[in-house]
C-alpha cells in the first residue's frame, strides 16, 4: 500500500497504462511539460517521452478530432480536459461521433477514448471552471461516465477506462485532487471491483444516501454527524453515472425504505431525477417517505464568492436526510398554507 493523493493516484494509473500498452496516448494542453493545470501528469513526458504525452493546441474540438483519428488507427488516446466548462467546444464531437461510431460501423470501428474531465466547484475559480456536465452525456447512448471519488478507486477506474474498447468521460472532482489514502499499487485490474459498479462507502440502517465525486466524502461526513443524533446512513457511491448500477441502489431502499441523492449538478433534469425516478418504480412498496433530492441550484455557476451557497454541503445533506425521516427541516420551517382564494402561498 502507498499513500497517495487522488492527482498522484491518477498519475499512477496514467502511468501504468502507458507502461502496459504501447497504444495509450495522452493529450491535452499543457499537460506535458507543465503536467497539467493540476500536476496530474506531472513526469510523464520526461519518463515517456513527446510523442506519448503531447502537448496540444488550445482547441478541444481539435484533441477530441485528433483522438477519434488515433482510435481508428488502433491506439488509445487518453484526453484532458482542462477544466469541465471547457468541453463544449468538442461536445459535437463526443455525443454526435464519438458515442456512435461502433453502432453505425455495425461493430467494426472502437472507440478507446478516455476523455479525463476534472469537474465540479470547490476551489473558487473563475468562471467556467467549476461545472458539473455529466447529465449531458449521461444521457447519451455509447458513451460510459464514471466518477471517481478517492485515491484507490481513480487509481484503478482510470486503468480500467483506458482499457475499455468503449468512449468513456471520466470525471475527476478537483476539489478532491489532494485528498490522500492508501493505494494498492499492485493490485491487478482482474480483481478489482468493475468500473460501472457501485460501492456502499458506509453501511447503515435508516437512510438511503446516493452520491458522486466530490461529494461522497461530504456523504461521509454526514452519517458520522447523524450517527450522533441515533440516524444510521448507508452511502452509496454511485462511481459509475452510465449505466448506474440500479441494482446496488435498490437493495439498499429495500432494506432502510428511505432515499435521499445529492449531485453538485443542478436539479432540473439531473441524475438524481433518474435515480429517483428508477427507485419510485422498483422500490415503491419499501418506500417509508418520498425519496428526496439535494442538488445546487438552478442557476449559472454563481462565483467563488458565492459558491459556497450553491454546492450541498454537510447543513443541506443532513436537512435533506430529515426530510426524507419526516423530521423538522428547512421545509417545515415554512409550510405551504392555502390562501382564502385557493391559491397555496
Amino acid at each position: 500500500m502507498t499513500a497517495l493523493t487522488l492527482a498522484k493516484a491518477i498519475n499512477a494509473g496514467l502511468r501504468r497504462s502507458l507502461e502496459s500498452d504501447d497504444r495509450v496516448v495522452l493529450m491535452g494542453e499543457d499537460i506535458g511539460t507543465l503536467g497539467g493545470v493540476f500536476r496530474v501528469t506531472d513526469g510523464l513526458k520526461a519518463d515517456f517521452g513527446a510523442h506519448r504525452v503531447v502537448d496540444t493546441p488550445l482547441s478541444e474540438a481539435g484533441i477530441l478530432g485528433t483522438a477519434v483519428g488515433l482510435a481508428y488507427r488502433g491506439f488509445r488516446p487518453v484526453v484532458e480536459i482542462q477544466f469541465d466548462g471547457f468541453i463544449y467546444p468538442a461536445f459535437d464531437q463526443i455525443v454526435a461521433q464519438v458515442a456512435k461510431l461502433h453502432y453505425r460501423s455495425r461493430g467494426t470501428v472502437r472507440m478507446p477514448i478516455t476523455i479525463r474531465v476534472p469537474f465540479g466547484g470547490g476551489i473558487g475559480a473563475a468562471e467556467h471552471h467549476s461545472e458539473s456536465p455529466e447529465a449531458y452525456f449521461a444521457h447519451t447512448a455509447g458513451l460510459r461516465v464514471v466518477a471517481c471519488s478517492n485515491p484507490a478507486d481513480a487509481y484503478v477506474m482510470i486503468q480500467q477506462a483506458i482499457a475499455s474498447d468503449d468512449p468513456v468521460l471520466f470525471f475527476e472532482p478537483k476539489r478532491r485532487y489532494h485528498v490522500k489514502a492508501d493505494v494498492a499499487d499492485d493490485a491487478s485490474l482482474a480483481d478489482a471491483r468493475p468500473m460501472g459498479v457501485a460501492t456502499v462507502a458506509a453501511p447503515g440502517r435508516d437512510v438511503t444516501l446516493v452520491t458522486y465525486g466530490g461529494l461522497v466524502r461530504t456523504a461521509l461526513d454526514a452519517a458520522v454527524a447523524a450517527e450522533e443524533d441515533g440516524v444510521s446512513i448507508e452511502v452509496i457511491d454511485l462511481r459509475s453515472l452510465a449505466p448506474v448500477d440500479h441494482a446496488t441502489v435498490e437493495a439498499s431502499v429495500r432494506r432502510t425504505g428511505r432515499l435521499v441523492v445529492v449531485h453538485e449538478a443542478g436539479e432540473q433534469g439531473g441524475l438524481g431525477a433518474e435515480i429517483v425516478a428508477r427507485v419510485t418504480e422498483s422500490c415503491f412498496e419499501y418506500l417509508e417517505s418520498a425519496p428526496v433530492r439535494v442538488t445546487g441550484h438552478d442557476i449559472p455557476y454563481p462565483p467563488a464568492k458565492l459558491e459556497r451557497h450553491h454546492l450541498p454541503d454537510l447543513d443541506r445533506i443532513l436537512d435533506g436526510v430529515d426530510r426524507a425521516l419526516g423530521r423538522s427541516n428547512s421545509l417545515s420551517a415554512h409550510p405551504v398554507r392555502p390562501t382564502g382564494d385557493g391559491v397555496e402561498a
